[in-house]
């Protein structure tokens, strides 16, 4: 192979690997690759204006497209303000590949300006993080990131690329990243295990999450559940693993208190947990919220979660759509289901206006949910049923629900993409809005508008039950209602149309003009 630079022949390796675009906010330790990437046709740059917000773009385009996002990061400071967006990149398995400069390995006894150990602040939040310290491995050590991320249980990767580094020259030759298969079905006696747990429970129960998605599981899992007839909870479910119409679908269990996942287990005689870690609240039970004598199989691709917490009677690390299909075969078919009665429906203005959008909405809306207190009435009428149709925020991070939306339409610029999101959470990454006037990324945002972190309220009053106190003013800091924010302004300001619906009279035009507009569009819904 002809020598050429390294930072020349990163861009081969991404190009081999199909990767076309880099999400990113530039820096000075990064500028060498930065300038050949002005002259790469097959690489085009994404700039957000704040770490963060290119991190969640990248989530999004990641999520969407099934496909590892290139995030570059600028060094310490940079790596420092996407943090939190990594984290929840990495709770909700996103595959992306971030890449961050440094002056120089040459300078690293110097403890010089913006000097910092990369590496040790990316591995907590990613699944794979390394520095780079010799040109001939530069080409090796991306295609093991692209290689890492992709391969399930995915995740976030992180490499170091020090720019004297990639100013030497290497003969390496950029080809495919070799991501192993682990579509893999238990030995038929693991099987029958698995079967034997389960058939005859009276109140059988199933926990499914996202890696049901990635594996296209979604048929599979309501086989097996109505086989079983045993009510389907999601747990970390982000994404859509069963169509939530379903008779046996019961919702999400609770993200904060364990109390509400024991709940839904109380009397079960068999569980059976799919694609998920167990339990995904902020304050779980510390004693297992399985009844005693209940029998629990676990099937999952990441084998660190599987007995995590509480052990389980049969662990199949195995892929969930071979394994399912198998089960629902060894099974056979339930006794036939009687359709839910449906939800009633309230008169909030989030109810208005999610039945407006429900009924006018092209074939093949996405919806982008990180509207939080709002989402129930949401979901009353827009109820996902199709994969790929429904994102959810995940991990704890806010601030997710506009850069998410702008990478979904990035990755799938022929679907109409809207995201929920509320007014707190929205100012963590307001810029983005920025970004998608700039790439005429034509998504639509609603900002739903309490004036305040409702959920704090609503976690901290669950928290005065708990404990018996009794119930007096929330704190001060929960409120963002003065001064008051002008979200239609601050859009305009950044180049995005946008109304203020505050009556509901209002909500039919808005909505009206949000899906007609040939660019990104934002609504503020007052929701109080």
């Amino acid at each position: 192979m002809t020598a050429r630079p390294a930072k020349n022949a990163i861009f081969e390796q991404f190009a081999a690997d199909g990767i076309s675009l880099m999400f990113g906010n530039p820096g000075t330790v990064e500028q060498g690759f930065l300038d050949v990437l002005e002259e790469t046709q097959a690489m085009g740059y994404i700039l957000a204006l704040q770490e963060a917000a290119a991190v969640g773009i990248a989530d999004g385009y990641a999520r969407a497209g099934a496909r590892p996002a290139l995030v570059q990061l600028h060094t310490g400071v940079g790596l420092g303000n996407a943090v939190g967006m990594l984290y929840q990149a990495k709770r909700g398995h996103s595959p992306l590949v971030v890449i961050a400069g440094e002056a120089g390995v040459r300078y690293e006894s110097m403890d010089s300006q913006m000097a910092a150990d990369l590496v040790a602040m990316a591995r907590p939040v990613t699944k794979y993080a390394t520095r780079v310290t010799h040109p001939g491995s530069v080409l090796r050590v991306l295609r093991r990131a692209v290689k890492t991320a992709m391969t399930p249980p995915r995740g976030p990767v992180f490499v170091s690329l020090p720019m004297d580094v990639l100013d030497e020259p290497t003969t390496e030759p950029a080809v495919p990243s070799t991501v192993p298969s682990k579509a893999t079905l238990p030995v038929p006696g693991e099987l029958e295990r698995a079967v034997a747990a389960l058939r005859g429970a009276r109140r059988p129960v199933v926990l499914m999450g996202d890696g049901v998605s990635v594996s296209g599981a979604q048929a599979e899992l309501a086989a097996v559940a109505e086989a079983l007839g045993a009510p389907v909870w999601g747990v970390d479910s982000s994404e859509l693993n069963i169509d939530t119409t379903h008779p046996l679908y019961r919702g999400q269990l609770g993200h904060m208190f364990g109390e509400h996942s024991a709940a839904a287990l109380e009397g079960a005689d068999a569980v059976l947990i799919v694609g998920t870690y167990v339990f995904p609240e902020v304050f779980p039970l510390l004693d297992s919220p399985f009844p005693q004598g209940c029998a629990v199989v676990h099937i999952d691709l990441d084998d660190y979660e599987i007995a995590k917490n509480f052990p389980v009677d049969v662990a199949l690390v195995a892929d969930p759509k071979a394994t399912l299909a198998a089960l629902a075969e060894r099974l056979g078919p339930g006794e036939p289901l009687q359709e839910r009665a449906a939800e009633p429906y309230g008169d909030t203005m989030m109810d208005l206006f999610a039945a407006e959008l429900a009924r006018r909405a092209p074939e093949g809306l996405v919806v982008f949910d990180e509207a939080l207190t709002s989402s129930p009435a949401l979901l009353r009428h827009l109820p996902p049923r199709l994969p790929g149709s429904y994102f959810l925020t995940r991990g704890g991070s806010l601030g997710v629900g506009i850069p998410g939306a702008i990478g979904i339409k990035l990755a799938r610029p022929e679907a109409e993409v809207v995201a929920f999101t509320g007014d707190g959470g929205s100012m963590y990454t307001i810029q983005a809005l920025w970004t998608a006037v700039r790439y005429g990324v034509a998504a639509r945002f609603v900002i739903c508008d309490n004036r305040r972190y409702q959920l704090l309220d609503d976690n901290l009053e669950q928290y005065w039950r708990e404990r018996g106190v009794a119930s007096h003013p929330h704190p001060e800091g929960f409120d963002l209602s003065h001064p008051e924010i002008d979200f239609v302004r601050l859009a305009r300001g950044l180049g995005v149309p946008a109304v203020k619906v505050a009556k509901p009279a209002q909500v039919e035009p808005a909505v009206a003009r949000m899906l007609a507009e040939q660019g990104p569009f934002l609504v503020d819904l007052v929701t109080t």
